[in-house]
């Protein structure tokens, strides 16, 4: 009875949609089966012990958010009407989805790939190549490799290696240092740079294209890496221009970068979003801090340490 007054409500009152009542009316419908009591006691605690099974049941994030909702606009629209006298749901939160970890490719399987193009004599394969190399050495976004000007190598006296000059997110820039692999890839790239010089425009970018910008777009980046990865026999799902960003950030501070290094590097702002790479292995962790902790190098005790 209840809900079939809810229902009435919102199509009176909000103009619900015939697709909004029938979800709020299989959402209802299944908390009070499974509740098994009235609605008059219905409590908070059932409301939380509800949305417990919930999760049991695994399903997705935005199913138990919509049926959260539901709840919360059925029981305020009975707390309003003057059908119960507490709203079981007003302290009740929306669920959080857990924190996506980055995907990322092994050392050993990143090593494999870029090595794919070692031999690339078609200057469409040589520019993938140095694509390939910068996005790993660089943990540039793809938004910053595709606008990199001609002139954005920095060498000189004032450094002692190669490096590039990135203009990031806000126009901040930052230098990030090339390997000797990455150079090589970029020096056989120039040599063939020409062939893909179409226009005035793109005489400016390190990798000129056709595109009306003068270019190469970020969706002809992925598709280039998608079908380098088909080549190469990897899944190309598994594989993105931010992959090579996630590599790189990840397999630094496997090697015992810190996260203010790495943060700079990446152009980040804030600290708290390179944070997210601290999910290695917590093996690697425990071998780092032995290994440069000046207490824990003065110990020959053995820990075991649980996977």
């Amino acid at each position: 009875m209840q809900i079939e007054l809810f229902l009435e409500s919102q199509a009176a009152d909000r103009n619900a949609s015939l697709n909004t009542l029938e979800a709020y009316s299989r959402d209802l419908t299944h908390f009070t089966k499974w509740a098994n009591k009235p609605i008059l006691e219905i409590s908070q605690n059932t409301i939380e012990q509800y949305i417990q099974f919930l999760f049991t049941k695994e399903l997705k994030i935005s199913t138990v958010n919509r049926r959260i909702s539901a709840l919360k606009q059925f029981f305020l629209f009975l707390f309003n009407e003057g059908i119960i006298k507490n709203n079981p749901c007003l302290r009740i939160k929306t669920a959080k989805a857990p924190m996506a970890l980055p995907k990322v490719l092994s050392s050993s399987q990143m090593e494999r790939f870029l090595d794919f193009l070692n031999n690339a004599k078609e200057p469409s394969h040589i520019r993938v190549k140095a694509i390939l190399e910068l996005l790993y050495a660089s943990g540039l976004r793809v938004s910053e490799l595709i606008k990199l000007p001609l002139n954005c190598i920095v060498k000189g006296a004032a450094v002692s290696q190669p490096m590039i000059l990135v203009k990031g997110k806000g126009n901040k820039e930052r230098l990030v240092p090339l390997n000797e692999t990455c150079i090589d890839a970029l020096l056989g790239y120039l040599k063939v740079r020409e062939i893909f010089v179409k226009s005035a425009k793109g005489s400016v970018f390190l990798f000129a294209s056709s595109s009306k910008e003068g270019c190469l777009t970020r969706q002809r980046v992925g598709q280039l890496i998608k079908e380098t990865a088909i080549e190469f026999g990897l899944d190309p799902a598994t594989i993105s221009p931010h992959v090579f960003r996630h590599s790189f950030a990840t397999h630094l501070l496997q090697g015992g970068s810190d996260l203010l290094t790495i943060q700079k590097l990446l152009g980040h702002s804030d600290i708290a979003t390179t944070q997210i790479y601290t999910h290695v292995m917590p093996l690697s962790v425990y071998q780092l801090v032995q290994k440069h902790h000046p207490i824990a190098k003065k110990t020959n005790k053995k820990l075991e340490i649980n996977k």
